[in-house]
């Protein structure tokens, strides 16, 4: 018989926190100081003895283990493998951009979406992370650079597995980060990617958590999706572009569409000029991303020049759009990318 794991305390908000000692018979007074323990002193703490005692027989506060780390070759993207306290493991990534430091950060080892050019979907999903599992990452970073005498800044939801199939564990953890008396993270400061899971978009959409939303997009007709992300067919680009437009109205936040630039299946003049006519009168901005190497696909990048042509179509069509820096691609840190093999 499964012996129970007790509960992460990492993977409760401070309110949580307060009905927990609450039922231990204990007063809110000591929350601060749990509080404090998990995010200022980490795990250092001058706690009531019977509360420590209580706190170590009935919880846990494990932080993931580095196994590998890599950095790429112009220290600016570092790369960690995680593991977790079941033995799973999970990639992470430090990267570095002027004035501020970004965590991408996984919500599932592997993932179910099945994307064809990307290395989780084609490693195929094996468990949804807690959402202490997601925050400790976050705070593993953290703890990096503040030895280097800086702090995380910007988290982003784009490492391994799809965030809002994970959607309890992945907003707990937005709201334990956000707490102003944790590492207080700005909401416009998180990012949710997703490859368009309609319900959790309306879902998010009428939750608080006021982060950010990027939709990993990719082809702007039925079928062109529909053959790089599988899950296009459950639900086809109609129902995708409303979903948008509902989160667009009920946040009054621009959504970012992210589009893998794969030479000669999704770069032509006649598919910038589709997407200028899906997204045409939406508050979207578009993030041009060259497709990045995997192993299981056989696609290439396209190249500058194209990508200039396709960007320049896009600005005519009054469509704002970013060619994304490539990050860490000689360590598979880039997106795309990440995946584990043990």
């Amino acid at each position: 018989m499964k012996t129970a794991v007790p509960p992460n305390l990492y993977s409760f908000t401070r309110a949580q926190i307060v009905d927990l000692l609450a039922g231990w018979g204990y007063s809110t007074f000591h929350v601060a100081r749990v509080w404090e323990m998990l995010y200022k002193n980490r795990l250092r703490a001058d706690l009531r003895a019977d509360l420590q005692a209580d706190l170590a027989l009935r919880t846990i506060a494990p932080m993931p283990t580095a196994v590998i780390s890599l950095n790429s070759s112009d220290g600016l993207t570092r790369k960690y493998l995680l593991r977790l306290p079941d033995g799973e493991t999970v990639e992470t990534v430090l990267m570095y951009f002027k004035g501020r430091a970004t965590a991408c950060v996984s919500s599932q080892v592997g993932c179910a979406m099945g994307c064809v050019f990307c290395a989780t979907g084609q490693m195929g999903f094996r468990r949804h992370l807690s959402a202490g599992e997601i925050v400790t990452q976050a705070l593993f970073v953290d703890a990096l650079l503040r030895r280097e005498g800086s702090h995380l800044r910007n988290v982003v939801f784009m490492g391994m597995g799809e965030p809002l199939h994970n959607y309890d564990a992945t907003l707990t953890a937005v709201s334990i980060l956000t707490d102003q008396k944790g590492l207080s993270l700005a909401p416009k400061h998180i990012t949710i990617s997703t490859v368009g899971l309609v319900p959790a978009i309306r879902r998010l959409a009428d939750d608080p958590q006021p982060v950010m939303l990027a939709i990993s997009l990719h082809g702007a007709t039925d079928a062109e999706r529909q053959a790089l992300v599988p899950l296009a067919v459950r639900w086809p680009l109609d129902d995708l572009i409303a979903a948008c437009h509902y989160y667009i109205k009920k946040r009054r936040r621009r959504i970012f569409f992210e589009w893998a630039l794969i030479a000669g299946e999704n770069d032509t003049p006649e598919h910038a000029h589709t997407l200028g006519e899906l997204l045409a009168g939406m508050d979207a901005h578009v993030n041009l991303i060259p497709l990045n190497p995997t192993g299981g696909y056989d696609g290439t990048p396209t190249d500058a020049t194209t990508v200039a042509a396709f960007q320049n179509i896009l600005t005519r069509c009054n469509l704002p759009s970013t060619v994304r820096q490539r990050r860490g691609i000689d360590i598979a840190a880039g997106c795309g990318q990440l995946a584990i093999n043990n």
